[in-house]
């Protein structure tokens, strides 16, 4: 599995990496997580606004900062 975090390094896509971080800990999932910072990269996922989360190549939610149990309802979909 491959999670990427989408957006510019501020304190909101931090928060979400490691939410991120935290709901693959407590799922006992293996995951590569990437944060992406690169505002082309960004775009190229179709994500206008940031923070993003995208799943193995899904964009799964744009602009919020997901809770713990929010991310963990979302990997094991």
């Amino acid at each position: 599995m491959i999670v990427k975090v989408l957006g510019s390094g501020c304190k909101n896509c931090n928060i979400l990496e490691e939410n991120v971080k935290e709901a693959l800990k407590q799922l006992d999932f293996e995951a590569t997580v990437e944060k992406v910072t690169d505002f082309k990269s960004i775009a190229e996922h179709g994500v206008m606004k940031t923070p993003g989360l995208v799943v193995d190549g899904t964009v799964v939610s744009t602009g919020k900062v997901l809770k713990v149990e929010e991310i963990k309802k979302l990997l094991k979909s």
